[in-house]
């Protein structure tokens, strides 16, 4: 059965991880690539297809096609960054996922409203640059791999730094401590939800700038950046690895008041900060897939204690998929927009 469907993606961010685990399913595999990414997708024999478009932002022209090919469309970082909100909502092929958290994920407000209401600990936000009494960190909205991130000392920083950005961007209280990011699987046909893995991000040139003595840096002309260029395996204190997962089970009850009864589910990641004192404070939720599970194509501890065997988050998403075709229920783990 499922060899008569195909998993496709935009050849970016997890792609890989996502069509081998199709591939291990038993599902037919299609990667939509650009000039600059065919070759390297054609060089992996677990691919089946390729489709070359000139830019991913043209992908709402495949869509008669993948529907042709009983494609179902499993969504990534870089449809975020490629693709609006209002583009998402226009594709009515099949797509894992519930479309209705994008708005969620996509607003700074609302994202916070969703994680407040979860009974989360979030880092103090400032609605204006006066406000600022102490170090923060100025995010631009959007999944950019932390691409125009500021450390920001004071008031005075913020004006001379970024008092003229254009872009939206929120201002977050800086917090010292760990970062951890925590990637989730809820399943909407099990109702269960399991934590599948956990990544910490290397970001040049902050992690540089921490090797480097502060008495050293005194002098040196060097901002630091937060653009994530790689990830590292990371494993909890078992400690507290109960209260990582109620925070997902809190981040799922409340996502079924907001977005439908649906809720979010599949991959998401929860974003971290892991203090001294060993409080969590949630820096942002990621309703989808992230790159840092790319860390565990062959598993990890946690998914090896569930299953024996190598589960990676993109092999989860197929199971599920495949589970959904065993019990007739296809329609379950798909957006209410989906035509089959």
């Amino acid at each position: 059965m499922n060899r008569h469907y195909t998993i496709a993606t935009l050849g970016s961010h997890s792609a890989l991880q996502i069509l081998k685990g199709a591939r291990d399913e038993g599902f037919r595999t299609l990667a939509i690539t650009n000039p600059q990414t065919e070759r390297l997708y054609r060089s992996f024999r677990f691919v089946d297809e390729v489709i070359v478009l000139p830019s991913y932002s043209a992908f709402p022209s495949l869509f008669e096609e993948l529907r042709a090919r009983k494609a179902i469309v499993v969504p990534h970082g870089s449809f975020v960054a490629y693709l609006s909100p209002e583009e998402h909502k226009k594709m009515t092929i099949p797509y894992f996922g519930n479309k209705a958290v994008l708005d969620w994920e996509a607003s700074r407000e609302l994202q916070r409203d969703w994680l407040t209401r979860a009974g989360l600990r979030l880092p103090r936000q400032f609605k204006s640059g006066a406000e600022i009494d102490r170090p923060v960190i100025v995010k631009l909205y959007g999944a950019a791999g932390g691409k125009g991130y500021m450390f920001i000392r004071d008031a005075a920083d913020f004006e001379e730094r970024a008092g003229s950005l254009k872009a939206q961007y929120t201002i977050q209280e800086y917090i010292i401590g760990v970062p951890l990011y925590i990637h989730y699987f809820y399943s909407p046909l099990s109702g269960e939800l399991e934590i599948m893995s956990m990544d910490r991000r290397y970001e040049t040139n902050v992690d540089s700038l921490g090797r480097i003595p502060a008495a050293a840096q005194e002098g040196m002309d060097v901002d630091p950046s937060y653009v994530v260029v790689g990830n590292s395996p990371v494993s909890l204190r078992e400690s507290m690895l109960a209260e990582a997962l109620e925070m997902g089970d809190n981040v799922i009850r409340v996502s079924k008041e907001i977005c439908g009864p649906k809720g979010l589910f599949g991959a998401f990641c929860i974003e971290t900060i892991i203090t001294p004192d060993m409080h969590f404070y949630i820096m942002e939720i990621s309703a989808r897939i992230v790159a840092g599970s790319n860390l565990f194509i062959d598993g990890s501890p946690y998914s090896y204690l569930n299953y024996s065997e190598p589960m990676s988050t993109g092999r989860r998403i197929a199971r599920e998929i495949k589970n959904a075709l065993l019990a007739s229920n296809l329609r379950a783990v798909l957006d209410d927009s989906s035509v089959l």
